[in-house]
């Protein structure tokens, strides 16, 4: 027999389990909570079986936790069967997540619509983190009569994202680059000048949420003759801006740069030797660098600090090229050295 104080009972959905209060479920015992309380879904065939799930007695309320987490978009009837008294009911749903919109490619780096054939890398930007793992499935490299050329990236283990998620970085094998190592002497290099590639980017890919690209992603492009000089700072054109006004610095390049360390591999500082805040923009396929400052320009020189380690396309970087000799010594120790270029505000 069951006994227990019955108050007014209500049925309640938290945290994905079913609540009753209004009785003292302490005079009920654990073999009698299956025949008051149960849940089914919404609508239920007759003699349809209850869910499958455990009870609990919890701060004297019955509870009923499912044994699967009930179903977004799906709605589901729980009873409360007293001994005295009608049943009380209760229909519960729970609402489908807000369905976001399909992530997109935004852009792929570098820009141009020539690229040295000795190009490096590509940096893959969504609009949307991005699941991880499967990159290379859905990344191909198309020759100009649409076969895919055959191993022209380095396919990583641990996938080179930024730690938002949302910018891949896709590397071309760089033993098919360089000059001298066996994959450049038997495969040849990835890319061969006066030839057109296709950069496709296919929409089966998944986002973090699991859901698939908007769309496909085409970039096509011409594979000019390599670049294998090193980045040579006198070939910079600064043009220092007015005094009294934020008018954007601007530092032109005789060829394109590294998107992502341009973000980062040059500084503005002041006669003083501090470092001026700012914000940086980059244009015309990354050929230019601007800086507007926080606060106006005052009168004087200033200098662009720039890291030694910035890099071309090809991977060349300032004084020293990237197609060095292959049996040089590496130093153990890495250095971070940089350079300045002078200019005046005046």
């Amino acid at each position: 027999m069951m006994h227990w104080l019955l108050l007014a009972a209500v049925l309640t959905l938290n945290g994905g389990a079913i609540r009753v209060s209004g009785f003292d479920a302490a005079h009920a015992t654990p073999a009698e909570y299956p025949q008051l309380l149960a849940l089914y879904v919404e609508p239920r065939a007759e003699q349809a079986p209850a869910l499958l799930g455990r009870y609990a007695v919890e701060q004297g309320d019955l509870v009923f936790h499912p044994r699967f987490p009930l179903l977004a978009g799906v709605r589901y009837r729980a009873v409360f069967r007293p001994a005295e008294g009608p049943a009380v009911e209760g229909v519960f749903e729970i609402p489908a997540p807000t369905k976001l919109p399909a992530a997109v490619v935004t852009e792929i780096y570098p820009t141009s619509q020539e690229l040295p054939a000795n190009t490096l890398k590509f940096y893959i930007h969504f609009s949307a983190p991005m699941s991880r793992g499967e990159a290379y499935r859905h990344i191909h490299l198309l020759d100009e009569q649409g076969k895919p050329v055959e191993l022209p990236f380095l396919e990583l283990t641990e996938e080179l994202w930024n730690p938002a998620g949302d910018r891949f970085t896709l590397l071309f094998s760089p033993g098919r680059i360089k000059r001298g190592l066996e994959p450049n002497r038997e495969m040849g290099p990835p890319l061969m000048a006066g030839r057109r590639y296709t950069l496709v980017i296919d929409s089966t890919w998944q986002d973090g949420h699991g859901q698939p690209l908007a769309h496909e992603f085409r970039r096509s492009f011409q594979a000019i003759p390599d670049e294998r000089r090193p980045v040579d700072l006198k070939t910079w054109h600064v043009i220092g801006p007015p005094p009294d006004g934020r008018q954007p610095l601007e530092a032109i390049f005789p060829r394109p740069m590294d998107r992502a360390l341009l973000d980062r591999m040059i500084e503005v500082i002041d006669g003083s030797g501090h470092r001026v805040e700012g914000a940086i923009t980059v244009d015309r396929d990354e050929q230019r660098w601007q800086f507007t400052p926080a606060s106006p320009w005052k009168r004087g020189v200033y200098h662009l600090r720039v890291d030694t380690a910035l890099e071309d396309l090809a991977g060349n970087k300032v004084d020293q090229p990237f197609d060095v000799d292959v049996f040089e010594r590496v130093e153990k120790s890495v250095r971070t050295e940089t350079k300045t270029l002078a200019f005046t505000v005046r």
